[in-house]
């Protein structure tokens, strides 16, 4: 197999399952052979193969491997001349890889019939994108010429992209200097997938259906290319602010959409995000959940330089989605009305308008009402009648407004929760 992958020009095996079968194949003593099966089997399990996890494996390197040539059809730019060439000769390469037959590694001969039919204990991967690889892997299998698999992949990359931006549907921000394993980059943060997530759709939130219409009419702008705002989402506890932008994932991750989420206190990696998402063929989202600043708190002056007034533009593919509880994000007094108060300070109206120009950043702004009673019980009915639940409506009412009293509002929230007590 040596002789295979070190004829390759741009896809980076170091570092890899891959790599480690290579070195098996030499008889590198360094590798130890139940570790690496071991990884392989677990790689399978929990992408939740069901065939032959060898070709899966594969199939999942050449989508997740970054290099000119797939970030070039992820852009959909014209490829011509040398890059082409060498892609050629890659993809030939990696087509013989993928079929190559691991039982001539003589160690893995009598395990290897169980590489080959592997049967997953998942029947469902917690990984957005496992049944995308599997598609994937078999239309790979189909191919009898470089040609054809070379098409497979172009494909595979102009349709989906490639690596964990295009794969992954969500992420969080973290600090470079907090990984364990850094990799070597001007970056000062990084982007881990979220792969554990809600797979509502906009169609299972209840109730809403203006302020949903809104956010969704805005974000397929976005998708289409064309002019779209940043958006902030505010209104009392429990009203969908959330669920709705965590729907919009699921409902258009095959259009490009992804998500990243980020806090408060990560604001300083935004510039360095975009620098790393501009270029992609995606539209980003930056979502900040539950935003609010008090009164010592100044990060919001840097937010909204950010958002709308710093020299830096801010790229056509992202856009900023916010929730909050509070209407103008920041925290006001009473004094922030009088233009003289008691701390001495003159022109308090100039410290309002500097509050208040936050949430103009926004160009969307939706408010998401508490329920009021029949709304709430709207909104119950519809989650019962969902759930199976077959309660005389009277006696459903009656125990739904008993628990929304006890536990002190009407809400969306406060109507799932009451009908999961149902359930049990």
């Amino acid at each position: 197999m040596i002789n295979l992958t070190s004829k390759l020009k741009l896809y980076d095996i170091s570092n890899t399952i891959l790599e480690r079968f290579v070195r098996l194949s030499q008889n590198d003593p360094s590798v130890n052979l139940n570790n690496t099966l071991g990884d392989l089997l677990d790689f399978a399990n929990t992408h939740a193969v069901q065939g032959n996890c060898w070709h899966y494996y594969i199939a999942y390197f050449i989508a997740s491997d970054v290099n000119a040539f797939s970030l070039a059809y992820e852009r959909r730019d014209t490829i011509d001349g040398t890059l082409k060439q060498i892609a050629y000769d890659d993809c030939r390469n990696l087509m013989e890889i993928f079929n190559y037959n691991l039982s001539y590694i003589k160690p893995i001969a009598d395990t290897d019939i169980y590489l080959a039919k592997f049967k997953s204990t998942l029947t469902q991967s917690a990984k957005p994108y496992a049944n995308l690889i599997a598609e994937f892997c078999k239309n790979l299998e189909k191919c009898n010429s470089t040609q054809s698999f070379l098409d497979c992949v172009t494909d595979f990359y102009r349709v989906y992209g490639v690596g964990e931006l295009g794969l992954n549907k969500a992420f969080r921000v973290v600090a470079k200097d907090s990984l364990p394993q850094k990799k070597i980059t001007h970056h000062t943060s990084q982007l881990l997938p979220i792969t554990s997530m809600d797979n509502k759709r906009l169609s299972d939130l209840v109730g809403y259906e203006l302020q949903k219409q809104k956010v969704v009419q805005n974000t397929e702008a976005f998708l289409a290319g064309k002019k779209a705002n940043n958006a902030l989402l505010y209104g009392d506890m429990g009203t969908g602010k959330s669920s709705t932008i965590k729907a919009l994932i699921n409902e258009y991750y095959d259009k490009g959409l992804r998500v990243i989420e980020i806090y408060k206190h990560q604001f300083m990696f935004i510039s360095d995000i975009i620098s790393q998402i501009s270029s992609r063929n995606y539209k980003y989202i930056l979502y900040l959940d539950d935003l609010s600043f008090d009164d010592f708190e100044v990060e919001y002056k840097y937010f909204k330089a950010i958002i709308d007034g710093g020299l830096e533009v801010k790229p056509d593919n992202v856009l900023i989605y916010a929730t909050s509880n509070r209407r103008h994000i920041i925290k006001e007094n009473y004094s922030d009305g009088n233009d003289r108060s008691a701390d001495d300070e003159l022109h308090k109206s100039d410290t309002k308008n500097e509050k208040l120009s936050l949430v103009a950043r926004f160009g969307l702004s939706v408010y998401y009402p508490s329920p009021d009673q029949q709304q709430f019980l709207n909104i119950v009915h519809e989650l019962a009648k969902r759930a199976g639940i077959t309660t005389d409506v009277e006696q459903l009412d009656k125990q739904a407004l008993t628990w929304a009293m006890r536990n002190g509002a009407k809400s969306g929230r406060m109507a799932e929760q009451f009908v999961n007590t149902l359930l049990h």
